[in-house]
């Protein structure tokens, strides 16, 4: 499972591996009971603390996207997808609403904002 981690973004390394895997989970890409790696697999691999990934872990079950199985380790939940979609959504309508915010205060037009997405869009694939 590949998870990327930004140190310079200025979000919580857990926050960075909660947010991608339920991404992973909503696109379909990590199936319904698929199991996950484990916490200290995971820690290994993304070469952050076990304390981290299980943070990320405790946060994922609280939301609904996994669901830890005793002995035998965290696997992917049933989830309502349209639901965990709009969730995402919602997010992303927020933080373009901050951006527009910013864009009108500094008279940035629209035009100016679309490229600025087109870019970042295309870079992030």
């Amino acid at each position: 499972m590949e998870i990327i981690i930004s140190n310079s973004n200025g979000v919580p390394i857990y926050e960075q591996i909660k947010e991608q895997i339920k991404a992973k989970i909503v696109s379909n890409e990590l199936k319904e009971n698929e199991l996950l790696p484990s916490i200290r697999t995971l820690a290994k691999d993304l070469r952050c603390s076990v304390i981290t990934t299980k943070n990320a872990y405790e946060e994922l079950v609280k939301d609904g996207y996994i669901k830890n199985v005793p002995s035998k380790g965290f696997y992917v939940a049933k989830i309502n997808k349209n639901l965990a979609l709009e969730e995402q959504l919602s997010k992303i309508e927020e933080l373009i609403d901050k951006a527009v915010i910013i864009a009108k205060i500094n008279n940035i037009n629209k035009e100016t904002l679309d490229k600025i997405l087109d870019i970042l869009y295309e870079e992030n694939k």
